[in-house]
Protein backbone atom coordinates (compact mmCIF):
# COMPACT_ATOMS: atom_id res chain seq x y z
CA UNK A 1 0.00 0.00 0.00
CA UNK A 2 1.70 3.77 -0.96
CA UNK A 3 1.81 6.38 1.40
CA UNK A 4 -0.97 8.43 -0.54
CA UNK A 5 -3.43 5.62 -0.43
CA UNK A 6 -2.84 4.74 3.53
CA UNK A 7 -3.33 8.36 4.16
CA UNK A 8 -6.55 8.58 1.75
CA UNK A 9 -7.71 5.65 4.49
CA UNK A 10 -7.06 7.15 7.30
CA UNK A 11 -8.38 10.89 6.60
CA UNK A 12 -11.49 9.28 4.78
CA UNK A 13 -11.89 7.06 8.22
CA UNK A 14 -11.34 10.18 10.04
CA UNK A 15 -14.15 12.18 8.79
CA UNK A 16 -16.49 9.54 8.49
CA UNK A 17 -16.25 9.24 12.86
CA UNK A 18 -15.72 13.26 13.12
CA UNK A 19 -18.59 13.97 11.15
CA UNK A 20 -20.57 10.20 11.97
CA UNK A 21 -19.83 11.22 15.85
CA UNK A 22 -20.65 14.79 15.22
CA UNK A 23 -24.19 13.94 13.69
CA UNK A 24 -24.88 10.87 16.35
CA UNK A 25 -24.73 13.11 19.82
CA UNK A 26 -26.63 16.29 18.32
CA UNK A 27 -29.29 13.72 17.52
CA UNK A 28 -29.38 12.28 20.86
CA UNK A 29 -28.55 15.36 22.58
CA UNK A 30 -31.07 17.20 20.69
CA UNK A 31 -34.33 14.64 21.54
CA UNK A 32 -32.64 13.88 25.08
CA UNK A 33 -33.08 17.74 25.59
CA UNK A 34 -36.58 17.25 24.48
CA UNK A 35 -37.32 14.44 26.37
CA UNK A 36 -37.59 17.25 29.35
CA UNK A 37 -36.19 14.24 31.33
CA UNK A 38 -33.53 15.86 33.56
CA UNK A 39 -31.66 12.03 34.30
CA UNK A 40 -31.73 11.39 30.39
CA UNK A 41 -30.02 14.64 29.84
CA UNK A 42 -27.91 14.09 32.40
CA UNK A 43 -27.02 10.66 31.14
CA UNK A 44 -26.59 12.27 27.93
CA UNK A 45 -24.48 15.05 28.21
CA UNK A 46 -22.01 13.50 30.07
CA UNK A 47 -22.12 10.49 27.06
CA UNK A 48 -21.56 13.28 24.30
CA UNK A 49 -18.67 15.16 26.31
CA UNK A 50 -17.01 11.53 26.43
CA UNK A 51 -17.97 11.04 22.56
CA UNK A 52 -16.02 14.52 21.89
CA UNK A 53 -13.21 13.56 24.01
CA UNK A 54 -12.54 10.00 22.82
CA UNK A 55 -13.63 10.43 19.14
CA UNK A 56 -14.56 13.60 17.48
CA UNK A 57 -11.32 15.44 19.11
CA UNK A 58 -8.59 13.00 17.91
CA UNK A 59 -10.65 13.02 14.62
CA UNK A 60 -10.21 16.79 14.36
CA UNK A 61 -5.94 16.30 14.46
CA UNK A 62 -5.92 13.82 12.25
CA UNK A 63 -8.22 15.73 9.18
CA UNK A 64 -6.06 18.06 8.62
CA UNK A 65 -2.45 16.57 9.10
CA UNK A 66 -3.47 13.98 6.19
CA UNK A 67 -5.02 16.55 4.27
CA UNK A 68 -2.21 18.37 3.83
CA UNK A 69 -0.30 15.60 3.72
CA UNK A 70 -2.07 13.62 1.03
CA UNK A 71 -2.20 17.40 -0.67
CA UNK A 72 1.23 17.94 -1.03
CA UNK A 73 1.90 14.14 -2.12
CA UNK A 74 -0.61 14.62 -4.77
CA UNK A 75 0.90 18.18 -6.05
CA UNK A 76 -2.04 20.20 -5.83
CA UNK A 77 -0.54 23.76 -4.85
CA UNK A 78 -1.70 25.73 -1.74
CA UNK A 79 -3.45 27.69 -3.81
CA UNK A 80 -6.30 25.42 -5.38
CA UNK A 81 -9.21 27.04 -5.60
CA UNK A 82 -11.64 23.72 -3.95
CA UNK A 83 -8.74 23.68 -1.34
CA UNK A 84 -8.72 27.07 -0.28
CA UNK A 85 -12.22 26.50 0.79
CA UNK A 86 -12.35 23.36 1.91
CA UNK A 87 -10.01 25.00 4.88
CA UNK A 88 -11.88 27.79 5.01
CA UNK A 89 -15.02 25.61 6.07
CA UNK A 90 -12.80 23.62 7.76
CA UNK A 91 -11.71 26.00 10.25
CA UNK A 92 -15.27 27.81 9.81
CA UNK A 93 -16.27 24.38 11.38
CA UNK A 94 -13.98 24.42 13.90
CA UNK A 95 -14.70 28.12 14.66
CA UNK A 96 -18.37 26.69 15.72
CA UNK A 97 -17.59 23.91 17.39
CA UNK A 98 -14.95 25.04 20.11
CA UNK A 99 -17.53 27.17 21.97
CA UNK A 100 -20.07 23.87 21.21
CA UNK A 101 -17.20 21.60 23.52
CA UNK A 102 -17.66 24.48 25.99
CA UNK A 103 -21.07 24.67 26.56
CA UNK A 104 -21.79 20.77 26.68
CA UNK A 105 -18.90 20.58 29.61
CA UNK A 106 -20.95 23.47 30.90
CA UNK A 107 -24.29 21.63 30.11
CA UNK A 108 -23.36 18.08 31.31
CA UNK A 109 -22.71 19.87 34.66
CA UNK A 110 -25.62 21.34 35.15
CA UNK A 111 -27.96 18.70 34.21
CA UNK A 112 -25.89 16.46 37.09
CA UNK A 113 -26.40 19.21 39.68
CA UNK A 114 -30.03 19.18 38.77
CA UNK A 115 -30.38 15.39 38.80
CA UNK A 116 -28.63 14.84 41.70
CA UNK A 117 -30.69 17.64 43.54
CA UNK A 118 -33.91 16.42 41.74
CA UNK A 119 -34.71 20.18 40.19
CA UNK A 120 -35.62 21.12 36.82
CA UNK A 121 -32.79 22.35 34.60
CA UNK A 122 -32.12 26.02 34.98
CA UNK A 123 -32.31 28.64 32.58
CA UNK A 124 -28.96 29.31 31.88
CA UNK A 125 -28.89 25.32 30.71
CA UNK A 126 -31.66 26.06 27.92
CA UNK A 127 -29.76 29.63 26.64
CA UNK A 128 -26.80 26.72 26.32
CA UNK A 129 -28.70 24.47 24.55
CA UNK A 130 -30.28 27.12 21.96
CA UNK A 131 -26.63 28.54 21.52
CA UNK A 132 -25.43 24.59 20.74
CA UNK A 133 -28.07 24.18 18.38
CA UNK A 134 -27.37 27.45 16.61
CA UNK A 135 -23.76 26.66 16.38
CA UNK A 136 -24.29 23.02 15.47
CA UNK A 137 -26.44 23.64 12.40
CA UNK A 138 -24.07 25.73 10.12
CA UNK A 139 -20.84 23.69 11.28
CA UNK A 140 -22.99 20.43 10.12
CA UNK A 141 -23.63 22.16 6.65
CA UNK A 142 -20.30 23.41 6.55
CA UNK A 143 -18.99 19.65 6.83
CA UNK A 144 -21.61 18.50 4.03
CA UNK A 145 -19.62 20.75 1.68
CA UNK A 146 -16.61 19.54 2.83
CA UNK A 147 -17.34 16.05 1.86
CA UNK A 148 -18.65 17.10 -1.66
CA UNK A 149 -15.57 19.47 -2.19
CA UNK A 150 -13.29 16.78 -1.35
CA UNK A 151 -14.94 14.19 -3.92
CA UNK A 152 -15.72 16.51 -6.38
CA UNK A 153 -12.73 18.59 -6.65
CA UNK A 154 -14.06 21.43 -8.71
CA UNK A 155 -12.85 23.99 -10.59
CA UNK A 156 -14.85 26.88 -8.50
CA UNK A 157 -13.06 29.95 -10.21
CA UNK A 158 -10.10 30.59 -12.79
Amino acid sequence: MSLYVFLKWVHILSSVVLVGTGFGMAFFFFYANRSGVVAAQAVVSRLVVRADTWFTSPAVVIQPITGVWMAYLAGYPWHTPWLLVTVALYLFTGACWTPVVALQLRMADMAKAAHEKNESLPELYWQYARRWEALGYPAFIAMLAVFYLMVAKPALWA
